[in-house]
């Protein structure tokens, strides 16, 4: 008799599925917790890189208008100040002849977003001040 006693209780425990619902929803919001904290990572990586382009074209014609003589200053400078104006760092400056190239950066979710821009004339055209 106590076998049998045995037997059903460890029936009754081991197949017994009350709370099973709710270890159900709990696996169910924490899956969908973790594809939001995703998909907010993602669009907030995708906005970095929006600013981030934003500033190194700005910073690019910004530092292309002191080449050309149509605004005072360094061109790098001027690179520098506009980029952080658009909530960027300069990263990289270059300038050959009236071409600057500008690599900036900016920060978020401790990796940075960096995009670089070119201002100047289109490759292979002739430019004098003027």
């Amino acid at each position: 008799m106590t076998e049998s006693r045995l037997r059903r209780f460890a029936r009754a425990t081991i197949l017994d599925d009350r709370g099973s619902g709710s270890v159900l929803a709990l696996g169910i919001l924490c899956a969908v917790l973790t594809l939001a904290a995703g998909a907010f990572l993602a669009v907030g990586a995708g906005a970095a890189h929006a600013r981030a382009a934003a500033a190194a074209d700005l910073a690019a014609l910004a530092a292309a208008d002191v080449v050309s003589g149509r605004a005072p200053g360094v061109p790098c400078d001027t690179a520098a100040s506009t980029a952080e104006a658009n909530g960027a760092g300069l990263a990289a400056c270059d300038q050959a002849g009236v071409v600057v190239t500008v690599t900036v950066a900016v920060p978020y979710a401790g990796l940075n977003a960096s995009v670089s821009a070119r201002a100047g004339p289109p490759r292979g055209a002739e430019w004098s001040p003027g």
